[in-house]
């Protein structure tokens, strides 16, 4: 017999919210790892709230609703907003019931901004590698560094003379802009709506765009980000960043292996890493110049090892652009796309663990 395609209202349900969740759902793997986390930070989330008044977001809630906004691609925190409201999934993963309300979006960035200037997000990285069930999944003598540039949530026409010289934009809403013969640099000229983003282009024939420079430092086996940061674009920012990730890292405490691609190639860094006891694996520039490294170096077959599995360094970036939200963010000023850039590797290194995990076992 054919079934009706009448609705009929439920008043209410006698179905538990966890029950709902399929047993082998990776998100299961991925909240109880992210749960334990979580609990040993107990202590630092008790540092950034008051004893008493109005009882505020949960930070454990806040942090679960941002992986998810990276996991599934959500494009705002309004958007989030939304869909914690009707999907039963998000919910059981942030720990909302069917019946609790859901927060307004100005209400949760706020909170969240009280997370970033606790720099909860490099803690909760640092913390994830220690995990008992990720600790082993890690290589601790084998990186590799690189970055990625990040376009600010700008427009060009934004990036004006400092002394106001530049001819403003034609009236309207979207008022044109005439740029031919004009010299743009980041010494003379700003963005008026993002001053800290810097014109830059990531090499030669690529087209310059205000942006940042994310960079991180994984690890050999299994390419878990163990070190993130996002700075200010220049030339020289990626073997700053490097040298800075790589001390916090291990500073100089056993023997490592860093590979890195042609930028890396220069005296000083190479000098730099030999100092921390770094053996630095960076591809040969010959360019019409010497290369930093030689054939004491290039002669190990743990070399050409490293040049094989710093390409992976990559795959971060392209997970956490196309999927993550780092692409375009839209987020302005170095400290909160640090956190955002940093939260967004951190739910990369999450969303490789119930694969690594399950093979494991």
């Amino acid at each position: 017999m054919r079934g009706s395609d009448e609705r009929t209202g439920e008043l209410f349900s006698y179905v538990d919210i966890e029950e709902r969740i399929p047993q082998n759902h990776p998100l299961r793997l991925i909240r109880r790892i992210v749960n334990d986390v979580l609990a040993g930070l107990d202590g630092e989330f008790a540092k950034l709230y008051a004893e008493d008044g109005r009882p505020s977001i949960a930070p454990e809630r806040l942090l679960r609703a941002l992986l998810l906004q990276a996991f599934y691609t959500i494009r705002s925190e309004r958007q989030l907003m939304e869909q914690l409201h009707y999907n039963l999934l998000y919910r059981w993963f942030v720990g909302l019931g069917v019946d609790d309300p859901v927060w307004v979006p100005t209400v949760f960035s706020k909170n969240r901004d009280r997370l970033l200037r606790a720099e909860v997000a490099r803690k909760f990285l640092s913390d994830l590698l220690t995990h008992k069930e990720v600790r082993a999944l890690l290589s601790d003598e084998h990186f590799s560094v690189d970055g990625t540039q990040v376009q600010a949530w700008a427009s060009m026409k934004s990036f004006v003379a400092k002394d106001g010289s530049g001819e403003p934009p034609a009236p309207g809403r979207n008022g044109e802009r005439d740029f031919h013969g004009e010299t743009r640099r980041n010494d003379t000229h700003a963005s008026a709506t993002e001053p800290e983003a810097k014109l830059y282009k990531k090499g030669k024939g690529k087209e310059a765009k205000l942006s940042y420079i994310g960079n991180i430092m994984t690890e050999n086996r299994n390419g878990f980000v163990v070190e993130a940061e996002l700075r200010q674009a220049s030339g020289t920012v990626e073997r700053e960043a490097a040298t800075a990730m790589i001390a916090r890292h291990s500073p100089g405490a056993q023997r490592i292996t860093v590979g890195g691609d042609k930028n890396f190639d220069t005296a000083g860094f190479v000098a730099d890493m030999r100092a921390f006891h770094v053996t630095p694996h960076v591809v040969q520039n010959t360019s019409g110049r010497r290369s930093a490294i030689d054939h004491r170096t290039t002669r190990h077959g743990g070399y050409a090892v490293s040049q094989q599995k710093r390409k992976r360094v990559e795959e971060p970036f392209g997970w956490g652009k196309t999927i993550g939200g780092l692409a375009r963010p839209m987020l302005r000023g170095v400290k909160k796309l640090d956190f955002k850039f940093i939260w967004t590797m951190a739910a990369y290194d999450l969303i490789k663990l119930p694969r690594l995990i399950g093979a494991a076992a």
